[in-house]
Order: C-alpha cells, then sequence, then structure tokens
C-alpha cells in the first residue's frame, strides 16, 4: 500500500510538473507574439545631425539638471528658464533682411506709402544688405506706425508675413522658423523649461512672430521681450505723461512715434532682470548682440549650471551663411559658449521645398513715385 501510494505521489508531481512546463511554453509563445517596446526616442534626433556635439551636449545638460537623484546639478522646475534670440537664432533674418527691416521698407514703399514721410520712404530705400540694425533706424521703424494701436501693427505684423520672400523660393516672411531649433525649444518645454523670446525687434512685431509660427506652441505671449516703442493713451499723445489720465471703457492705446529702448546688448541683460526677475540657465543666441546675454546667464554668480549656445551661420547652400566656422566656433568657444554650425549640426533647417533663391537681394520698387520723375527722385534707391 505504501509503495502504491508513493507511485501515486510521484504520478501527480510529473504531471504538475509537465503542466507547468506547459503554462511556461504557452507564455513564452505569447510573449513572442508581443511586439518588443519601442525604444525611448533620441532627443534632437529629427532636424539635427546624428553626430551633432552641440545637440549631445544640450542632452546631457538637461538629463543632468532634471535628475533629482543628482543634487549638485539638479534645477527646479521653476529655475529652468531659458532665453533665446529670434532673428538668426530661431528664424531667418537673411531674407535680405531681418523680418522687422523687411517689414518697414514693404509698408513705407509698398503698403502705406501714403501715411509716410518722405524723409521715412528715403530711409526705407536705402536699405541694403550690410546695413547696421542700430537704433536711429529703431527709432525710424517707431515713427512710421505712429498713430497704430497695438493691435493694429500686431494685425500688420500678420499680413506682412503671409508675403512671399524673394530671396528664398516657396518661402513666406513667416514661415521662416528653423526647424532644428523648433525641436530644441520643444525639447526643452517638454522637460519643463520656461522658454522667453528675448529679441531686438520691437515686441508686439516679434509677438506676431512667434504667435505664427511652430514656437507658438511652447512660448506664451507674456514671455516675449522686444524693443520697446513708446504707447499712451489716443488723445494725450503729447502729454510728456499718462499719470494724470485714466483708462475707461471703449478708450484706445496708440504707438505715439516716440521711442522707449532698442533691446540689443546690455539692454537684453537689463530686460531679462526687470522682467524675469532671475538669471536664465541656458541662453541662445546668433551674434555679438547677443553675448550680454549669454554672459549675464553664465556669470559666475548663477546659483545653478548655465551654458549659453551660439548659431553660427556658416551654410551658404541652404541658406545665406558665409561665416567663418573655424573663426567664429573659435572665438565663441573663447567666450565660453558652445557654437553650433547651420552647415553640419543642422539636418535640416526648412521644410521641404523652400530653397536659395538665385539672388538673396532684390530692390523693391515704389508704388507712389510716377515713372516719368522716378529718376529726378533723388532719394528713390529702389526704383
Amino acid at each position: 500500500m505504501e509503495s502504491k501510494r508513493n507511485q501515486g505521489v510521484v504520478t501527480m508531481l510529473v504531471v504538475a510538473l509537465v503542466m507547468i512546463a506547459a503554462i511556461a511554453f504557452a507564455l513564452g509563445m505569447e510573449a513572442r507574439k508581443q511586439p518588443a517596446p519601442e525604444p525611448t526616442p533620441v532627443a534632437l534626433a529629427e532636424y539635427w545631425s546624428a553626430d551633432s556635439a552641440a545637440a549631445q551636449h544640450l542632452r546631457e545638460y538637461v538629463e543632468k539638471v532634471t535628475n533629482p537623484d543628482d543634487p549638485e546639478n539638479f534645477i527646479p522646475v521653476e529655475d529652468r528658464i531659458a532665453v533665446f534670440d529670434m532673428d538668426g537664432t530661431l528664424t531667418c533674418e537673411t531674407f535680405y533682411t531681418y523680418y522687422d527691416t523687411m517689414m518697414f521698407i514693404e509698408f513705407c514703399l509698398i503698403d502705406h506709402p501714403e501715411r509716410t514721410s518722405d524723409d521715412l520712404k528715403k530711409t526705407a530705400a536705402s536699405i541694403e544688405p550690410g546695413y547696421k540694425a542700430d537704433e536711429a533706424l529703431a527709432r525710424s521703424f517707431a515713427k512710421a506706425y505712429a498713430g497704430m494701436t497695438p493691435e493694429e501693427l500686431y494685425e500688420y505684423a500678420v499680413q506682412f508675413g503671409q508675403k512671399e520672400t524673394a530671396s528664398f523660393n516657396n518661402m513666406r516672411y513667416g514661415e521662416g522658423a528653423y526647424l532644428p531649433m523648433v525641436e530644441l525649444v520643444k525639447y526643452l518645454y517638454e522637460n519643463d523649461f520656461t522658454i522667453y523670446v528675448i529679441s531686438g525687434t520691437e515686441r508686439t512685431t516679434t509677438r506676431a512672430v512667434v504667435a505664427g509660427s511652430p514656437f507658438k506652441d511652447y512660448v506664451t505671449m507674456n514671455h516675449v521681450i522686444g524693443t520697446d516703442f513708446e504707447v499712451k493713451q489716443k488723445g494725450y499723445e503729447a502729454v510728456s505723461s499718462n499719470m494724470d489720465f485714466k483708462y475707461a471703457d471703449g478708450d484706445e492705446l496708440v504707438i505715439t512715434g516716440g521711442f522707449i529702448q532698442k533691446n540689443l546688448n546690455s539692454n537684453k541683460a537689463i530686460y531679462i532682470e526687470r522682467e524675469i526677475g532671475q538669471r536664465p540657465v541656458l541662453a541662445f543666441g546668433n551674434s555679438g548682440s547677443d553675448t550680454s546675454m549669454m554672459n549675464y546667464t553664465i556669470d559666475s554668480r548663477n546659483p545653478y549650471p548655465a551654458e549659453a549656445y551660439m548659431v553660427v551661420a556658416d551654410d551658404n547652400e541652404r541658406e545665406w551663411g558665409t561665416a567663418d566656422w573655424e573663426a567664429k566656433s573659435a572665438e565663441y568657444e573663447a567666450m565660453g559658449y558652445i557654437p553650433i554650425s547651420m552647415k553640419n549640426d543642422f539636418a535640416q533647417i526648412y521644410p521641404e521645398g523652400v530653397t536659395k533663391a538665385e539672388q538673396q537681394y532684390q530692390k523693391i520698387e515704389r508704388n507712389d513715385v510716377p515713372p516719368d520723375q522716378e529718376e529726378e527722385d533723388a532719394y528713390d534707391n529702389a526704383a
């Protein structure tokens, strides 16, 4: 009896083992049927070159400062502030010059010559590649838009963005966002960075450009800082201060033609202090007028790890970029910045179908001068 009982136990154990093996085999087969988990996508891989050192540097930085297990480098979400110049950093500045300058030229010579003084027409007609984007020209911009409400200027900037640029094929002025930088801004936004655009372009115009671009999903309008024109309550434009007047329902604010401040060089650092109130931890620019913003960010007194990146326009095939990469990159590295090569770091700059035109610069013809007067007009450089 004892022998039969032992045989029964053995048989039950064998059956159990067979069943377990069968279940394990079935589970293994089912697992093979399931698709393998998708690998985590590599950040900055769609429009950035696979071997981009700048992209890799930024990935490592973001991984470091967003890791709570790395207390030495971790940056709290509320302090993850990234600042970007716009023209030449986020968007095209070579059609044939800056967005706001092309807009001023078209406003004065094409769209609204009837409301533009001869002096402003002369200034607009004289602008050619190589001009200096200084405060004097910005003051002319303010005078051109005098009498417009900020909403009217915004709408004009939007309408101008729908015009096609002659410097590129298949591109409107509002379509000049650099795809790699869109990808970069999105990457930072998804890692809880707050994005600011700090531009030398007038603030309302900058808002219109950003709102009409892919950056609109990552930059709110109150995070746009630009050059400021004077704005006052309509009817009191000539009064030195509007302190004694109160805005009422139906009142309007208008651009007076006066000028407040050009947001370049040290003014960028001043505006950041005034409107953000703390040092950013990341800064992106493309020219000498951005260096103050960059230096303010990577200042040794910044309590957090900080980096600054400079976009170098060295791609003369897909862009109108003629910068010497070797010289510029060495210059920027010596200043503590990480250079970004358009030619080598950007796998793609613009959407498919956008190419350089045969000529970058085409003079704009005025539409307010009769043909028989054009040669007699001393300041008609656009005829």
